[in-house]
């Protein structure tokens, strides 16, 4: 469709600021979740089911506002996400419990389902390719770092102002967003659906859970990424509250972890030129499992052993950088449905691992200690190393079929 200038410029911007808010909102919380206990007079046992309520919130709709926009519009939909998270982080500010502010953390997570169900598929059906291509690029690059800068501002900002004025500050922010997205989001979807068909879309779901090939592509997404979010949701505990390391120096040590990730993502794009995808991932799967190996035995490091598991998270977050694109594609591909249905279930079934696998990661680590905590990632490590392997034997014809670039 047919865009003025200025909204080809500020329709992205507005969609990108929203996407930033909502994963600083997250990467900024994590160590101010130090103050949130002190403040409701919790134990810090309480500090990773942050991160799987705001995850859990991000997977509860993801299943229904593609359909959903494909009935109403995508603006309305999206001005919609937008106002409900400004409200969520509001609300927040007034939870008296740490229940409440669960429960809130899960409604904000929400926030999740609107960038890529409405926002990416807005950009997909309005962009011609090669800058559509340029777009999700650029967003990736911001989604890259708001968890290498969240961690170092939240911790700034929170020695200097109470946790809910954060939240205010998130809600400002996002408004500037709502802003822009309804002075210059498009809508694409001049079509509408009639009727959303449930009987339908939940038989779509269906078929895809069936394929063998999809579930071992989805299941290598979910554990590739569980050393990563587990360490997001545990590290202020296990640098600040059992190595009692200052905020500043958690926020440091976190720097060669997402450094790791970003130069993964950017030497895929050299990578990718002269390989195929499944060269690209088995190139990948070296530095991911190794990473993690090595993170098991730098606990024995007497001498700032902090530094050497996160020195080797980082290791661990280089593949896994050049590993995730490549995994979604195919695994995307390996679908002959839809790919919006497709893309939905895949994003479900990752943030069920992450899920399920941060509440393993706290029990193990409150039980026993960081080495049991890295033993565990790394035998997470060694479950992505199976299904993707499974994942290749049970079609070697997906990667034929997708030698182009990424």
């Amino acid at each position: 469709m047919t865009l003025t200038k200025i909204n080809r410029i500020m329709f992205p911007v507005s969609l990108v600021l929203f996407e930033l808010i909502v994963y600083v909102t997250n990467d900024m919380m994590q160590p101010a979740m130090l103050e949130v206990v002190k403040y409701f007079h919790v134990s810090t046992e309480w500090i990773p089911t942050s991160l799987t309520a705001y995850l859990s919130g991000g997977m509860c709709l993801q299943w229904f506002f593609g359909p959903l926009s494909d009935k109403y519009g995508r603006r309305p939909i999206m001005f919609f996400g937008v106002c409900f998270f400004i409200f969520s982080c509001l609300l927040i500010t007034l939870t008296i419990n740490i229940k409440q502010f669960m429960f809130v953390r899960f409604l904000q997570g929400m926030g999740l389902c609107f960038i890529g169900t409405v926002g990416y598929t807005t950009i997909q059906e309005t962009y011609e390719e090669k800058r559509c291509i340029k777009l999700i690029a650029l967003m990736a690059n911001i989604a890259l770092a708001a968890p290498l800068l969240g961690p170092l501002g939240g911790t700034i900002i929170i020695k200097k102002f109470p946790w809910q004025k954060m939240f205010i500050g998130f809600s400002l922010v996002a408004c500037l967003s709502l802003l822009g997205l309804y002075c210059f989001m498009p809508e694409p979807t001049k079509k509408r659906e009639k009727n959303i068909s449930f009987i339908n879309l939940f038989k779509n779901y269906k078929f895809i859970l069936q394929d063998l090939k999809f579930l071992c592509g989805a299941f290598s997404i979910g554990f590739a990424n569980v050393p990563l979010i587990s360490w997001i949701a545990l590290s202020p505990i296990i640098l600040v509250s059992k190595c009692k390391l200052t905020m500043i120096a958690y926020a440091i040590l976190q720097m060669p972890v997402f450094i790791g990730l970003i130069l993964g993502n950017v030497s895929l794009g050299f990578l990718s030129k002269n390989n195929d995808l499944q060269n690209l991932i088995t190139f990948a799967g070296k530095p991911l499992v190794i990473g993690l190996i090595l993170t098991v035995f730098s606990i024995f490091i007497k001498f700032y052993s902090s530094l050497w598991i996160t020195v080797s998270l980082g290791i661990y977050a280089f593949g896994l950088g050049i590993a995730n694109p490549c995994l979604t594609r195919v695994t995307l591909f390996s679908s002959k449905f839809r790919k919006g249905s497709v893309s939905a279930v895949m994003g479900m079934i990752t943030i069920m691992i992450l899920i399920t696998n941060i509440q393993l990661a706290k029990t193990v680590f409150l039980w026993k200690n960081v080495i049991a905590f890295n033993i565990l990632n790394m035998f997470n490590g060694f479950i992505w190393l199976f299904f993707i392997i499974s994942f290749f034997i049970q079609d070697k014809k997906v990667i034929k079929l997708l030698k182009y670039k990424i």
